[in-house]
């Protein structure tokens, strides 16, 4: 592999980690208000968050990616750059899976927490800030880095339907003009796991951490 095809590939594994930074921040905020409204006392509230869970959970990426890519366009608002529409569709999807996460986090610590709380006069949004969300992080840790991990594997989906430059796209390049299949797809293998691998170590860190300033 010469350095000019090398550089290729890094340059498609930065979009890799943009995209799923991208994903990540934009959809991780959507994802905490949704699982907010999942657990408030409004039933509306709950149900409309619960609603659009099940429907984003139970349509395909690549069909949100053709959505957000394609659909601006047809309405007349003008084409979108492919950055911002594999973004706005992995946020929207990534958003209901971790609102998912964390709402079963937030469901899993015990009631006799929420009745202490309130012993001591907290009001409900002091009682889920300092007591109910510190305790769900611990639970939350290992099912969203695991998620994250998914994250950036997925986001070779955006090749698939609106072209957008990341690592499996740029390799796909490569090998499309060499015929040298083992070689670039493998190297994106590799660059895929240096690039997930140190999330894994970092959550084990973090749990380590937690448990200890639980102690």
């Amino acid at each position: 592999m010469s350095q000019e095809q090398l550089l290729f590939l890094l340059q498609g594994a930065w979009g890799t980690v943009l995209l799923s930074l991208l994903t990540f921040a934009v959809g991780g905020l959507a994802g905490l208000a949704l699982a907010m409204a999942r657990v408030a006392p409004a039933r509306p509230l709950r149900w409309s968050a619960g609603a659009w869970v099940q429907l984003i959970q139970g349509t395909p990426l690549l069909v949100l990616m053709g959505l957000c890519f394609y659909g601006p366009n047809i309405a007349g608002l003008g084409s979108v750059p492919a950055l911002l529409a594999a973004a706005m569709a992995m946020s929207i999807y990534a958003s209901a899976f971790l609102g998912e996460i964390w709402r079963g986090c937030i469901d899993a610590v015990h009631k006799s927490q929420w009745e202490a709380a309130e012993c001591l006069g907290l009001s409900r949004w002091q009682r889920m800030r300092l007591v109910i969300l510190p305790q769900a992080l611990r639970m939350a840790t290992p099912p969203t880095v695991g998620f994250a991990v998914q994250i950036v594997k997925n986001t070779s989906v955006a090749s698939l339907v609106i072209g957008f430059a990341e690592l499996s796209y740029n390799a796909k390049v490569l090998n499309n003009s060499t015929f040298q299949p083992f070689v670039y797809f493998g190297s994106a293998a590799v660059l895929y796991f240096a690039i997930c691998y140190p999330l894994s170590r970092w959550s084990l860190t973090l749990e380590r951490k937690l448990n200890a300033n639980r102690r």
